[in-house]
């Protein structure tokens, strides 16, 4: 096959992907629960076009694995605590398997007392955001996350990093549509991102990142080489991305961004992080028709000249892979085959 035929988009199934995937996670010290989890999320990430946090982390996911930086094989500890607390031990295992444990007791919660709250430490957080709490929103619930992570943004008017890219996600019903799902990191651009940006040898938008010495930089490889990101809007993404360390590294009982220390483990890259989850019933705060209601506010939002909603441009493109495929070029596909033992 030659570089033309390489670089050849194939369309791919999304089972096909997936029993692909979870081969490759089974192949790495992953338990067959974990592999199909990690394998699902990694899979539907590609198929909505969330990129980033796609196959391009497969690397990052085996490589974590081998070096004995994140433990595939463990099972979370999940407490209940009191009515609406629930706190999750990940045990240095994967954050996607310690929320899959504890979802149909969230879920209970929220049905008993109209709120449930998970707070998960000492997992590793690899993905996007959104789906955590897209599930949440199907039935009619709100679902809002957050997680830190490896220590790679500056705060606002420092000269180190200290936050992790620090994403937020919520996920709300909507009659008549798809949820409103909002994922967004508060750094102006997500660390994978600006990956994709290297191994493209393109540059970043200006005021993206620093590189080591702290100085402005559009060269993405100088932010991923002892450089850091900024945040997103100055001082007041600044105070966003505290917020998210606070919850995600404290209140969980977590560790902070800057705490994730791979030294001894070569090759790793999977962030040792905290996330706290928030699932609410909206109804038992009298709003019995809150879905309506938002379907309203979306509308009004597109008269308003918005051109789409968050999240629309995911569920348009899982809809055109359920219909032709996932698009992945021939040697990527060709090196999951590999991963894969195929």
């Amino acid at each position: 096959m030659n570089e033309t035929d390489d670089r050849q988009e194939i369309r791919v199934g999304f089972e096909d992907l997936r029993s692909l995937l979870r081969a490759i996670f089974a192949n790495n010290r992953t338990s067959a629960e974990t592999a199909d989890i990690l394998a699902e999320n990694c899979a539907g990430c590609e198929r909505d076009g969330a990129l980033s946090h796609g196959i391009f982390r497969i690397p990052g996911y085996v490589d974590s694995l081998k070096s004995g930086w994140v433990n595939g094989q463990v099972l979370p500890d999940v407490e209940r605590l009191g009515p609406s607390f629930i706190r999750i031990d990940a045990r240095n295992g994967f954050a996607q398997t310690a929320l899959a444990a504890a979802d149909p007791l969230i879920r209970r919660i929220v049905r008993e007392t109209g709120i449930g709250i998970a707070a998960i430490r000492n997992s590793h957080h690899f993905s996007a955001l959104w789906p955590d709490v897209e599930p949440f929103a199907m039935p009619g619930y709100l679902a809002i996350t957050a997680v830190n992570g490896l220590a790679n943004v500056v705060p606002y008017g420092g000269r180190k990093a200290v936050y992790g890219t620090n994403p937020i996600a919520f996920a709300f019903p909507v009659e008549g549509s798809p949820p409103l799902v909002v994922d967004q990191a508060t750094s102006v651009m997500a660390n994978g991102e600006v990956r994709l940006h290297a191994l493209a040898n393109t540059p970043v938008p200006i005021g993206t990142g620093v590189d080591r010495e702290g100085k402005a930089s559009t060269d993405p490889h100088a932010i991923l080489a002892g450089g850091a990101l900024n945040t997103f809007g100055g001082y007041k993404g600044s105070s966003i991305a505290l917020l998210v360390e606070i919850l995600a590294g404290a209140v969980t009982g977590g560790q902070f961004s800057f705490e994730n220390d791979f030294t001894g483990f070569p090759g790793a890259q999977t962030p040792k992080a905290g996330q706290l989850l928030i699932v609410i019933d909206p109804n038992w705060g009298g709003s019995t028709n809150f879905a309506p209601r938002l379907a309203l506010l979306c509308n009004q939002l597109l008269e308003a000249g918005q051109d789409r909603l968050p999240g629309a441009r995911r569920f348009a493109n899982r809809a055109a892979a359920e219909r032709s495929g996932i698009p992945i070029k021939a040697n990527d596909l060709q090196r999951l085959r590999t991963l894969a033992g195929g």
